[in-house]
């Protein structure tokens, strides 16, 4: 390949990985869910930690509170001194990160088209110009946010049903605890009970 050529190709290949580090719109969750198919009568229900899961901080109050949200609007009511809980929903989350994305670089400068000679009579035509990134971008974090829970009869302490729903968010704006906690639960309980055993999508 002629030495122009090669070097007009590789310097086109920042400004195409730029292109792919961009993301719109928010990013689907992943949900499954295992049930034993069993009828699960409407009642009250406590929610608490998974055991051993983690301590009761504030952000834990955010997911249990997302899913104590969608519970009541399944008609499962918070249980009470007067009420005890039919039904436990033991809650865990847990976010992890999977490295960066970096941002188009701030700067570009473009040589216009034309040609680059190439020895008698020749040349080596690139027409439309080619850009160049200057600087450096900003990167952007990536992390996967995942709710579990486990919900189970007070008596005998049977599971019968439990889900995780998981989501990927780029950067702070995508991964605000109660927006990520919310989207993740309204998932999981989307359909509720779902089908067992099934990896659905929620977009």
């Amino acid at each position: 390949m002629n030495q122009y050529l090669r070097f007009a190709l590789l310097a086109t290949l920042p400004v195409l990985a730029a292109g792919c580090t961009s993301t719109t719109g928010r990013t689907p969750i992943d949900v499954t869910r295992y049930h034993l198919g069993q009828a699960m009568e409407r009642t009250t229900v406590t929610i608490m930690p998974m055991s051993g899961a983690m301590d009761v901080s504030a952000e834990y109050r955010v997911y249990a509170d997302a899913v104590q949200a969608e519970l009541n609007r399944l008609g499962y009511v918070p249980a009470t001194s007067d009420r005890p809980a039919g039904y436990i929903a033991s809650v865990s989350f847990t976010r992890s990160t999977r490295g960066v994305i970096q941002d188009r670089p701030p700067v570009s400068v473009g040589l216009g088209g034309g040609s680059f000679g190439g020895g008698r009579g020749g040349g080596v035509g690139l027409g439309g110009g080619v850009s160049f990134g200057l600087g450096k971008g900003k990167q952007h974090e990536i992390l996967v946010s995942q709710l579990w829970v486990q919900l189970r009869r007070r008596a005998g302490e049977s599971v019968i049903w439990e889900g995780r729903a998981e989501t990927t968010g780029v950067g702070v704006k995508d991964n605000q605890p109660a927006a990520t906690a919310q989207r993740l639960a309204a998932a999981l309980f989307k359909d509720f009970p779902g089908e067992s055993g099934i990896t659905i999508t929620v977009k």
